[in-house]
């Protein structure tokens, strides 16, 4: 990873609805160029630390109560989310979320809008989604909810990169999706980050595959950082499995915290 930070989350909390405290003063960084991962059980807040940095809590009653959120040195915390986009921060939300109704192209398309592109800049960035993603070419004019799990979340995926985006925020993207499958999409994020250099804040259930991409991670229980350490430390902490198979009270947490030495809280 270099020295650059692209994204810097520092003591977020959020609630739903004014009552339930889903994040409890979460901090993690992603420098340029690194992937990260978002470790954590059902409920662990993955999903809300993501929609947060995204400016999407909103949609949810979801409010961002205390923290600060810093983008390439620049404070988002009240970002709007179409800014944030055309920025160069972009989410590809978990359950993939295609346009059902429309064709796999068309939903590409949609996501260079953002940017205001020339309609050859439109064309560039097809060609782009097309090489990265060759099956998405063959079905560009199937309607996007007949494709498979696995195209859907291609289609996801190159949607978000048709604006050109320098961080993407990436979702649970194994959920529901066979093994070999799985693979493929992983091996893609490798290759972006690799070849065009974009950085990943990656969500993600299965541990095990995760921590194989990312150079770093950060394991979230109760919407706390329990965790935090390169991958290769991560996979020798018993963190994981307490955090996955969740806690039956107040000791299994302290617990964590005594089993890491990395741990962040």
């Amino acid at each position: 990873m270099g020295d650059a930070t692209a994204l810097d989350v520092d003591g977020i909390a959020v609630t739903y609805g004014g009552l339930i405290s889903a994040l409890r003063g979460v901090s993690l960084k992603v420098t340029e160029g690194a992937v990260v991962a978002l470790l954590g059980g059902n409920g662990a807040g993955k999903t809300t630390t993501l929609k947060a940095i995204s400016a999407l809590l909103g949609a949810e009653r979801g409010e961002l109560t205390a923290g600060r959120i810093a983008y390439r040195g620049k404070d988002v915390t009240r970002a709007n989310p179409w800014t944030l986009a055309e920025a160069g921060l972009v989410q590809v939300l978990e359950g993939r979320r295609c346009f059902a109704h429309l064709s796999v192209e068309e939903n590409l398309r949609i996501g260079a809008y953002v940017r205001r592109p020339s309609a050859r800049d439109v064309e560039a960035g097809l060609e782009r989604i097309y090489e990265i993603f060759p099956r998405l070419k063959d079905r560009r004019k199937s309607l996007a909810g007949l494709t498979s799990g696995g195209e859907q979340q291609m289609v996801a995926i190159g949607r978000a990169l048709m604006a050109w985006p320098s961080v993407i925020l990436l979702d649970e993207p194994s959920m529901g999706l066979a093994p070999q499958i799985v693979e493929e999409i992983f091996e893609i994020v490798a290759r972006l980050n690799r070849k065009d250099g974009v950085s990943f804040l990656l969500a993600e259930q299965n541990a095990a595959t995760a921590l194989r991409y990312a150079t770093y991670g950060y394991v979230l229980e109760g919407g706390r950082v329990v965790a935090q350490g390169t991958s290769a430390e991560l996979e020798q902490l018993d963190v994981l499995t307490e955090a996955y198979l969740g806690a039956a009270n107040g000791a299994s947490g302290r617990a964590i915290r005594r089993s890491s030495r990395f741990a962040s809280v």
